[in-house]
């Protein structure tokens, strides 16, 4: 089944192939400027750092739902071993086992490919078996850090948690910034809040999954006009899930990472900082969330911190 033409005319609005050059490989993430950061690190008062990530662990919030992408496995290799001999110095050592987006995550703009192409029109072939990504892979990002904004749809709606049913809108977002009294301006790192992940910190990641609150299709459009660097969101699938369009499966995937080159991030945990952002009544602040730079890797998991 081919992609609907309203999927085609939007991704010919937001487009961004070509853009930062033919070999460009880092999409919006050109728009975080040294200026850019200065400015973000103007944003720091009282030096109040919040973790927004969830706990690696093999009870983690994948339950199956997506294949392949398992929960960490961790496995202890030594433990308290005289490695060079008796009575020197001991070790211990571990190994893990998982899905590279099993929990807090970045998704690379190679996660995503429609009609057989990546981001800036480089054919989705060159994703192999052996190599992984060819381009834009995650360790393409490099160091992260910018301006980050909460835009904290569920509380500027008065809830704790939208409803499963719920797509974030354009105007949602603008809510959330009046709420917040910010607005969102080029190269910052949007961070949405459903207070989904609510679900998943109380131990129900079946609920957590589905049916799940999430970007609606007309938010591509919005980042793309504000000249957005990445976004990230405190759901499983990032987007509404079941789809808002029927059969239209992973449209916002595609619009941001194929179309804008535009990174993407799920399953952070957004509740403590909501919280901060509300008491100290400032919802902009620095934000460091480099990844894992995994070589050819479609994703990697991130330890992102906000600081007031």
């Amino acid at each position: 089944m081919s992609l609907p033409a309203e999927f085609h005319e939007i991704a010919k609005r937001v487009n961004n192939w070509g853009r930062w050059g033919e070999d460009d490989e880092l999409g919006t993430l050109n728009l975080i400027t040294d200026a850019v950061v200065r400015e973000a690190v103007a944003t720091v008062r009282t030096g109040h750092r919040i973790p927004l990530a969830l706990p690696l662990r093999q009870d983690g919030v994948q339950s199956g739902l997506i294949p392949g992408r398992i929960n960490p496995l961790h496995t202890m290799v030594q433990i308290n071993q005289e490695i060079f001999g008796p009575g020197t110095v001991a070790t211990s050592d571990d190994a893990v086992t998982m899905g590279l987006q099993a929990a807090t995550h970045w998704d690379a703009l190679t996660h995503a490919s429609h009609s057989g192409k990546i981001y800036n029109g480089r054919p989705a072939d060159t994703i192999t078996a052996h190599t992984g990504a060819r381009f834009s892979s995650i360790a393409s990002v490099g160091p992260l850090v910018a301006r980050g904004v909460l835009l904290d749809v569920a509380r500027a709606r008065g809830v704790d948690r939208l409803p499963g049913e719920h797509a974030v809108t354009p105007e949602d977002l603008v809510a959330a910034e009046e709420f917040g009294g910010v607005r969102v301006q080029a190269g910052d790192i949007v961070l949405v809040r459903t207070g989904q992940v609510r679900l998943a910190l109380a131990g129900d990641r079946n609920a957590y999954g589905y049916p799940s609150p999430g970007l609606s299709v007309r938010t591509p459009e919005w980042f793309h006009a504000r000249d957005v660097a990445a976004v990230a969101n405190d759901t499983l699938t990032f987007e509404i899930f079941p789809p808002e369009i029927e059969d239209l499966w992973l449209p916002v995937h595609a619009l941001h990472l194929v179309e804008m080159g535009m990174l993407q991030g799920q399953n952070w945990n957004l509740e403590a900082l909501s919280t901060a952002c509300a008491e100290e009544k400032r919802y902009a602040f620095l934000l460091t969330a480099a990844p894992e730079p995994f070589a050819g890797a479609t994703g990697s998991p991130v330890a992102p911190v906000a600081v007031l």
